[in-house]
């Protein structure tokens, strides 16, 4: 078997890049030829993907049931077969299914197979739909998948009943802990984009998208009314929302950022993280806004249970409820030593989720899996 490994995902940018760059160092420091495949999602027609030897981009589409996904198919199935990999690590629902159905003659030969769940589309809340589409897929997939990795307690306890040939629960892709190292002028922070130095910080960091509830976060600053909220993040909802918050009266007390490089430094001045998602695998903006030893108003979904405990590092509430995040928000912007506390323990809680950690942790898995293939 040649020194190569395959790491597929739907998108390039939206995940390889933000994900899986030290897994992928990793394996080169041992010697193996990296390859990626996964769609430009990039402004570049020819991105340059760091710690890879050959990128190929394949059209992929986010629904594992778009025509368009034939051809991406047919492309994967032809690479697998011509290099020959040790290893193949995939991830997403569309990256993770056609991979493991491309590889199936491979892993006969001794390729072996690596999916991460990020976070199952069919989970306690879920739609019926999601039951319906994701479940028999993810439980067939299984079969021809040598290590099934999970991200949170819920979707570890599921998978280990089907039947992949090993599953371990990993604490997601590790996070840099040391961007939240030493001191932040948070006057001087806040000064930049606008926001008085002594006023109630509110911060959300994520994607416009339906699943982060974001119109929840703009209805709850309304019942707040001595509090500004900074929005991270852009997407397909960024329009609606700016005129939500028009309509409902608080625009002038909400600065929409876009995509900021300087998150570890605003969550740092800010004084609460709200994060009032639908559905959440585990989440990495959580994790970051606890190592900036924020407390946290968040829902009550998978991911965000793993991460927070009621009265501990934050309150939970269920996703739709506007006046009980209101209730939450107020009780901690209005206590000082309450938030110093939450911080601290979030804080510590996080250590393990380091990228350090996952990275040992992950290393492990790989030297598990390579060492089964070489015997």
């Amino acid at each position: 078997m040649n020194k190569r490994v395959l790491f597929v995902a739907t998108v390039l940018r939206g995940h390889i890049l933000v994900f899986h760059l030290p897994y992928m160092q990793w394996f080169q420091q041992q010697g193996y030829e990296v390859h990626v495949c996964a769609r430009n999602d990039m402004e570049e027609a020819s991105p340059l993907v760091p710690s890879c030897d050959r990128y190929m981009d394949l059209p992929f589409e986010r629904s594992p049931l778009s025509p368009g996904n034939i051809r991406a198919y047919r492309q994967l199935k032809q690479l697998i077969e011509e290099e020959e990999y040790a290893l193949i690590h995939c991830h997403t629902p569309t990256g993770g299914m056609m991979a493991r159905l491309c590889a199936r003659a491979a892993r006969r030969r001794g390729t072996r197979v690596v999916y991460t769940a990020h976070g199952f589309h069919f989970f306690t809340g879920a739609p019926l739909r999601n039951w319906l589409l994701f479940y028999p897929a993810e439980r067939f997939l299984a079969r021809h998948t040598d290590l099934l990795i999970t991200i949170n307690r819920e979707d570890h306890h599921r998978a280990r009943k089907f039947a992949a040939r090993q599953t371990a629960l990993v604490h997601g892709v590790g996070i840099d802990s040391r961007r939240f190292e030493g001191s932040v002028d948070a006057a001087a922070v806040r000064e930049g984009i606008g926001v008085p130095e002594n006023a109630q910080v509110v911060i959300t960091v994520g994607e416009h998208i339906p699943r982060k509830n974001h119109e929840t976060v703009l209805r709850t600053m309304a019942l707040l009314p001595n509090a500004q909220l900074l929005f991270c993040g852009v997407g397909e909802l960024e329009a609606s929302l700016k005129t939500l918050a028009q309509e409902i009266g608080i625009d002038r007390r909400v600065l929409f950022l876009g995509f900021r490089q300087d998150v570890a430094a605003l969550l740092r001045a800010a004084d609460l993280f709200f994060f009032p998602s639908l559905q959440e695998g585990l989440p990495v903006a959580l994790m970051e806004a606890m190592a900036a030893r924020l407390p946290c108003a968040v829902s009550r979904v998978r991911g965000n249970t793993d991460l927070i405990r009621q009265g501990k590092g934050g309150l939970l509430r269920e996703p739709l409820d506007v006046r009980g995040f209101a209730a939450d928000i107020r009780t901690m912007l209005a206590n000082q030593t309450m938030r110093q506390a939450m911080g601290e323990i979030n804080r510590l809680t996080i250590q393990a989720y380091g990228l350090a950690s996952v990275r040992v942790h992950m290393a492990e898995l790989y030297e598990e899996q390579l060492a089964g293939e070489e015997a």
